[in-house]
């Protein structure tokens, strides 16, 4: 059976649907911290093109894709005629696996659809992320006995209605508990709860010895309709060698302590720290070496208190609040560990070479404990204490253990989102009205910040309850209107499914891509907490063989960028392309014979693309289909850079293949893609996204053949073809400039209108232009001129940007641009370079390169007004030119009479 995947994708419904709204997978990642996010528009049409058929009559092919576009509108959008046209395809009964199922997002559309689903990933974190995501809500948990806390009985109107009720009754208990705990450390001001306090690393000046804090911004609040800014500075007594932080209306009017300094008339590398006593510069390697070597302390700089009109105010903390400090200190010491091999205050490692992924270790961090201050540990700690507890009861009080896992295992949740918000990589952020910073500085880098904030036990942005109400809003949000059945999720390798052979309908994944994210060491510091969280409900979690204790990392399928000392790192490419490669095995072993593996992959660069088709060749696979979609930031089809990711269906490779030729191949390559071509056209692909979609059937082709030899009877490498799919597709298009084939122009100016014909001014990945060079068989030093850098990768270079020469042996492309930058100083300048090239007025390859150049380029384009005006000026142009060449002419004759009668002396 072909299955839909191979033939045709909604890929228009996907890029539109995955930047917002239900398809972009925003209230599915508002559960649980994880990274890569995978849009469900894409995981869902990923999965239900995987099971349904493509039927040979065009009739019923146009009507299964409608039903997918329909499909496409909505969460449950046509959801029951789904499940009737994936029950009628798959008799048997259609399941589906994803072995690299992170948070779960690809699973989770099975379970929607009710089709039995499987679920695997290595890390324990995705795991827990997947069960809340993919299991739990499916669960019927209405015959549970009631919480032994909170409100009883609940008013049942759907199975959601029980998990809904019973989180909010357990959300509220801990804050309850939880805040009982702390009091004593966090001591109330004028009868209520601080929101937060500001804290920043002090150093010791190596100049005066005075100690002084680092502080990377003096404003607290910016103006706001009628409310003034707030912010404060740091007034220090040299005298006493004491400082404080003194909060005024207004806008910040001093420099704060770490900022950048200006050195002997040069701007010094990265921040520095200005001692507030002296004013001593102390470069970026000083004071990050003073860090490392403990010499630093943290110290409280302000409160942050939310008045009864819900606005934030700030102040100097009282000595009350001081002292309560140094109590958590010693609370903290006092805590006992939560088992023999569990200490209260983690103190599992950061791994060496680690210094990109985890910004803390650049300052000094040895273990995960390093990561907050005393009190911020200490409340963790109870935290965690209280959800352990909390399981106890609900066990003795009779509810299942699966029950009781998935209640604190959403709390843990809490607790994990919360991390992100309660760190040194918290930085408060004045920007909308005060809120705390994330410690993630990009997906997958913890960063560090010597000023952080740390929220208290009450209200506001970080605090328990604000961290708590947004998972219950996501829960409702997800639960709303809930269909379908749970999935199955394990924690396992890839490398080693638990599945009898042809147990799936499908496989649909979307593996690691290469170096992109280092999932478990981003994860770790989720890990330490979540182990502790759960320590008595999933004691599973705490089992590893990490020798620093954290999650194992020795079967990770990734490319670890090491950043320092990374002695023992394993995670090379050998390794990568190694364990994918018997990943994509274990796939094919699994899957039915009349299913696909379906690999969702989003990468620019073309060797990580080459190294990829070597793992699926290697795995006994051959791709079917491919089709893109504009996935990573939404919106935009046929943007053909890193924000687009291909969904490519492959099968297992037919036994008995014969070995086919080189040439042959390559004709059979291009005659599929033309004749693909039309459909591809009617069904809306962009050019670039066509680009991409040639990947599937070229390989398709080349599948069908054990290898394929050249004329000297060796192996071709598979990767040859892909730069040879993009050609063909642009045969297929049949392109034509001003009535002329595009095949006739020179080799460089065909790079250039085929650029501008997918592209115009647009900036691209430089990847991009890496694909465009191998497909117009050129060497990229050769286009580099033509493509410059941009902003955000490369786009094509405007006249005024043109640096080459023009001559006789000039390209096109080349003269172009030259008339188009003379066009400003008059016709004489124009018939300058026209003459130079020994071009003329009836050239048709150069005026077509104009005329394209013209029409395509925006209206409002210099260099569209530019060739414009050129066109207009072609006659002049040519007689300029001639009036140059007579005049060379001339001049030459001159000369040689000149050069004769010289040699008569």
């Amino acid at each position: 059976m072909t299955r839909m995947i191979e033939r045709w994708f909604p890929s228009a419904e996907v890029s539109a649907n995955s930047d917002k709204g239900w398809g972009s997978g925003n209230s599915e990642i508002s559960l649980f911290m994880w990274f890569a996010k995978r849009p469900t528009a894409q995981a869902k049409a990923a999965t239900i093109c995987s099971l349904l058929p493509w039927p040979d009559d065009a009739e019923e092919q146009t009507r299964l894709q409608n039903l997918v576009r329909d499909a496409m509108t909505g969460r449950y959008a046509s959801w029951s005629d789904l499940q009737a046209e994936i029950a009628k395809a798959n008799p048997e009964g259609a399941a589906t696996l994803d072995p690299f199922s992170g948070r779960g997002m690809i699973p989770l559309e099975s379970a929607r659809l009710g089709v039995q689903a499987s679920a695997v990933d290595y890390s324990p974190v995705a795991v827990l992320a997947s069960h809340l995501l993919t299991s739990a809500p499916f669960e019927d948990w209405s015959e549970e006995p009631e919480l032994p806390f909170g409100e009883i009985g609940h008013l049942l109107t759907s199975r959601t209605d029980r998990l809904l009720g019973d989180l909010e009754s357990l959300f509220t208990e801990i804050r309850s508990r939880h805040a009982a705990a702390m009091r004593d450390v966090y001591p109330r001001h004028n009868g209520a709860q601080p929101w937060g306090y500001l804290w920043a690393a002090e150093i010791p000046c190596q100049e005066c010895d005075h100690q002084f804090p680092l502080i990377g911004s003096y404003e607290l609040m910016p103006a706001r309709g009628s409310r003034e800014p707030v912010s404060f500075y740091i007034d220090a007594d040299r005298a006493s060698g004491t400082w404080e932080a003194v909060v005024t209306p207004g806008k910040p009017t001093r420099s704060p302590t770490l900022t950048n300094a200006v050195a002997n008339g040069k701007k010094v590398p990265g921040k520095s720290a200005i001692c507030v006593f002296c004013s001593h510069v102390h470069p970026l390697a000083v004071h990050r070496r003073l860090l490392q070597e403990r010499q630093s302390q943290d110290v409280l700089v302000l409160a942050a208190d939310i008045d009864p009109k819900s606005q934030k105010t700030f102040r100097q903390p009282t000595s009350q609040e001081r002292e309560a400090v140094e109590a958590a200190s010693r609370a903290l010491a006092a805590e006992p560990a939560f088992s023999p091999f569990l200490p209260a205050v983690p103190d599992e490692g950061i791994a060496p070479g680690n210094n990109n992924i985890i910004g803390p270790s650049i300052y000094g961090a040895k273990t995960y404990g390093d990561f907050m201050v005393d009190r911020q540990t200490l409340s963790y700690v109870r935290l965690a204490r209280i959800i352990n507890e909390l399981g106890d009861e609900l066990t003795a009080a009779g509810l299942s253990r699966d029950y009781v896992r998935a209640l604190t295992g959403y709390a843990t949740a809490v607790v994990v989102k919360k991390l992100r918000r309660s760190t040194r990589g918290a930085r408060f952020q004045s920007k909308g009205g005060a809120q705390v910073g994330d410690l993630f500085v990009n997906e997958g880098s913890i960063t560090f910040s010597h000023d952080f904030f740390e929220a208290g036990i009450g209200d506001g942005p970080g605090t328990w309850s604000s961290i708590s109400d947004n998972v219950l809003a996501a829960c409702r949000n997800l639960f709303s209107d809930l269909r379908g059945a749970p999935a199955s999720v394990q924690r396992g390798t890839a490398t080693a499914l638990p599945y009898p052979p042809k147990t799936f309908t499908a496989v649909v994944t979307d593996p690691p891509y290469d170096q992109m994210i280092a999932y478990a060491d981003a994860s770790d510091l989720f890990y330490t907490w979540a182990k502790r969280c759960l320590h008595n409900t999933w004691p599973e979690l705490a089992v590893t063989a990490d020798p620093h204790g954290c999650q194992d990392k020795s079967q990770e399928i990734i490319v670890k960028r090491a950043r320092g000392e990374a002695p023992d790192e394993h995670r090379t490419r050998a390794h990568y392309d190694t364990l994918i490669a018997e990943a994509f095995a274990q796939m094919r072993q699994v899957v039915r014979d009349d299913g696909v593996v379906t690999i969702v992959f989003g990468h620019g660069e073309p060797e990580v693309w080459q190294r990829l088709l070597h793992s699926i060749e290697h795995a006994g696979l051959v791709m079917t289909g491919s089709w893109p979609a504009n996935t990573e930031s939404g919106g935009q089809q046929g943007k053909a850079n890193i924000e687009t990711t291909l969904t490519m269906a492959c099968r297992p490779a037919p036994a008995g293949r014969p070995a086919g030729r080189k040439g042959a191949v390559e004709a059979e390559i291009k005659a599929e893609i033309k004749q693909r071509y039309p459909d591809w056209e009617r069904w809306g692909l962009a050019p670039a996204d066509m680009l991409m979609a040639a990947a599937g059937p070229a390989m398709e082709v080349v599948g069908r053949y054990s290898e394929v030899l050249d004329a000297k009877g060796e192996t071709v490498d598979i990767y040859t073809f892909l730069p040879l799919a993009r050609t063909a597709v642009q045969e297929a298009m049949a392109v034509e400039v001003n009535h002329q084939p595009l095949a006739a122009f020179d080799a460089r100016t065909r790079f250039a209108l085929w650029w501008i014909r997918l592209y115009g001014r647009q900036a691209q990945a430089k990847s991009e232009l890496r694909w465009q060079a191998l497909a117009s068989s050129l060497d990229l030093a050769s286009v580099r001129d033509l493509v410059g850098d941009a902003d955000k990768g490369v786009r094509f270079i405007t006249s005024s940007e043109h640096t080459g020469k023009v001559d006789g042996d000039s390209a096109s492309i080349d003269i172009a641009l030259a008339l188009a930058a003379a066009s400003d100083e008059g016709l004489q300048a124009m018939g300058q370079v026209l003459a130079a090239s020994e071009r003329g007025v009836d050239d048709t390859y150069l005026w077509s390169t104009i005329q394209f150049l013209a029409d395509r380029l925006p209206g409002n384009d210099p260099d569209s007004i530019a060739f414009t005006r050129v066109l207009r000026t072609r006659p002049g142009i040519g007689n300029a030119a001639e009036a140059v060449t007579d005049s060379n002419r001339e001049n030459a004759r001159r000369q040689q009479n000149h050069d004769a009668q010289l040699k008569l002396i």
